[in-house]
Order: structure tokens, then C-alpha cells, then sequence
């Protein structure tokens, strides 16, 4: 159809959705350009596949089943970039396949598949969670190997006491106050730093204590905070394991081993507090 002839308008119908179509004309190019990333050296092939899903067939139901697929393959297609991202996370750039994930998805549909879609899931699941790890630790298994090494070294200094669950501390200051459980409320100071001794995060710097319940916060505070006593000052040395863990969080790499320095300054729900 050559687009520079205007088509004709046979009644009031056709006159308003003409109207009406060059209304939404304005923002369709910014649309497909940016937002479906349609390249502008293709535009007429554009053109020609919505001309082609606009015009009426004399077999409406096969017409409607094949959009549908087109429909369906588009979301296919998305699907593909959006796995191939999550798999490939320490690969960047690398694709998948889209027509293996169409036919996998036809296949099923048309009970070709080769085992039940419960057990795809299963498998589907548990391979993305090994290859996950792998991922991360490909990306930052020398930071783990870097925070589990630094511990090995600080537990060996002295006053530095171990728990059982590895947790690390040191009483720089003792206090005779109050100590709080999991569930109380209290308002301290603190500093944290990577093992670098990049500051990441510090009370004293916002010039404010924070306030917050003892199991709102990570593992390694929680049970360091529920030791403590009002007036303690402690350093702490927390494996990953009891930090952040796997996560990322603005300056803290995954598998970071952290160094806060806390002092509890009060426990505010004393109904709640130990003695």
C-alpha cells in the first residue's frame, strides 16, 4: 500500500478513525523507535507487518490463531534476552537461542516434551540456583577467599574473642547497663568498613544514633547487640555468612566479611530487656 496516497473515506467511520489514527500517529515513532527498538532502516517492513494484521481475511479464526502466535513469539522472544541475562550474568553479551526456548514451549504444549512440565520446573529451578552460585562466585570468590583469610588472621590478635557461629569481637569499652533480647528496641552508634577499611556506612558521620529492634538487623549484630550491655562499646568482625551474605548492597561486594564498630548507648523497651 503506498502510504503517500490517503486512503478512501467512505462514511463517517471511516472520516473519525482517520482522524482519529492521525491523532496517535504523533507519539508512535518516539514508541517503536525507542521503546520496541525497531531499527529505522526497516521501517517499510514495519509498515508492511501492521498493514498485514490490519487487513481482513476471508478466514478471520485462521488469521486471529496466527496473530496470536506472533503475539506469542514476540513474548518469546523477550523471555530469551530476559534468561539469557540471568544465566549468563558473569558473561555479558552472551544469547540463547530463542527458537530452541520456542520449541521447547510448542513441543510441551503439543505433548511432544519429553518429561512432565513439573519436573522441567524442578530441574529449571535447581539449575539456575547452581549455576547462580557459580556466577557469584566466579564474579567475587576472591573477595570471599579475601574476607574468610582476614578473619583467620584478626581471631589470632589479641582480645579478639570467637563465637561458635564464627562471629568475632572485641570490648573496647564496658558497660554496667542493661542488656537488650532480640525484641527490644535500642539506639546506638556505629561504624562499619569493608576489610580495606572503606567506610561504608557510619552513625557518627550523620551526627544521629540509630534506633531499631535487635532482630531487624543483620545476624551477626543481632547476636552481638544481645550480648552487649548499655554503655558497651564492641568492634565486630562478621563473616559473610552473618552479614550480607550473597547480596549486594551499595559499597558491600557479595560474600563481604565487615568490621562495625557499635556502642549501645541505650536499651529503650526495658520490658523486653535481659539483665
Amino acid at each position: 500500500m503506498d502510504l503517500t496516497e490517503k486512503p478512501q473515506l467512505n462514511d463517517g467511520g471511516d472520516s473519525i478513525a482517520y482522524i482519529f489514527g492521525t491523532w496517535q500517529s504523533a507519539g508512535l515513532k518516539p514508541y517503536i523507535v525507542q521503546k520496541l527498538r525497531v531499527d529505522t532502516l526497516y521501517m517499510n517492513d514495519f509498515v508492511r507487518g501492521v498493514l498485514d494484521r490490519a487487513t481482513p481475511t476471508g478466514n478471520d479464526k485462521q488469521k486471529a490463531a496466527y496473530n496470536s502466535g506472533l503475539d506469542i513469539g514476540t513474548q518469546i522472544s523477550t523471555m530469551t534476552d530476559n534468561l539469557a541475562r540471568d544465566y549468563y550474568s558473569a558473561e555479558p553479551g552472551k544469547t540463547i537461542d530463542t527458537l530452541v526456548l520456542a520449541k521447547a514451549i510448542l513441543r510441551g504444549m503439543m505433548g511432544y516434551n519429553e518429561i512432565p512440565a513439573d519436573s522441567a520446573q524442578r530441574l529449571f529451578v535447581s539449575t539456575m540456583e547452581a549455576r547462580h552460585e557459580a556466577n557469584l562466585e566466579a564474579a567475587y570468590g576472591a573477595n570471599r577467599l579475601a574476607g574468610e583469610q582476614w578473619l583467620l588472621d584478626n581471631q589470632k590478635k589479641e582480645g579478639v574473642k570467637v563465637l561458635p557461629s564464627g562471629l568475632q569481637y572485641k570490648v573496647i569499652k564496658s558497660g554496667t547497663g542493661k542488656k537488650p533480647t532480640a525484641q527490644s528496641q535500642v539506639s546506638v552508634d556505629y561504624e562499619g568498613r569493608l576489610i580495606d577499611g572503606t567506610v561504608f556506612d557510619s552513625s557518627y558521620e550523620r551526627g544521629k544514633p540509630a534506633t531499631f529492634r535487635c532482630s531487624q538487623v543483620i545476624k551477626g549484630w543481632t547476636e552481638a547487640l544481645t550480648r552487649m550491655s548499655e554503655g558497651d562499646v564492641w568492634e565486630l568482625y562478621i563473616p559473610y555468612q552473618l552479614a550480607y551474605g550473597e547480596r549486594e548492597s551499595g559499597k558491600i561486594k557479595p560474600y563481604s566479611a565487615l568490621i562495625f564498630k557499635v556502642e549501645l548507648h541505650k536499651v529503650i523497651d526495658s520490658k523486653t530487656s535481659g539483665k
